[in-house]
């Protein structure tokens, strides 16, 4: 009959607590490199970023917004329905 309660060895418990701890330490390593590349990231002010896209907006010609840039041509426009010379379309 086999025994209910194995007797385990006195260094599997400590190898696995060992384990763990390698585990955590590695873990715990990998997001302070994280942390540092983070650090040094470059960073613009919030004032020029929103200056830039304020710039941006104004200077880049936006097709869904023909309240500021006014009516646009079907040619021109990429969003407009395609034409087709053909009688009928197969779906």
């Amino acid at each position: 009959m086999p025994a209910a309660y194995e007797i385990r060895a006195a260094d599997a418990g400590k190898s696995k607590k060992q384990s763990m701890a390698d585990l955590k330490l590695r873990r715990l390593n990998e997001l302070n490199t994280r942390l540092k590349e983070d650090l040094e990231r470059p960073r613009i002010r919030v004032s020029e970023a929103s200056m830039s896209l304020i710039q941006y907006c104004t200077n880049t010609k936006d097709f869904m917004v023909p309240s500021m840039w006014g009516s646009v041509d079907r040619r021109e426009d990429p969003y407009a329905p395609q034409q087709s010379n053909s009688c009928c379309v197969i779906m």
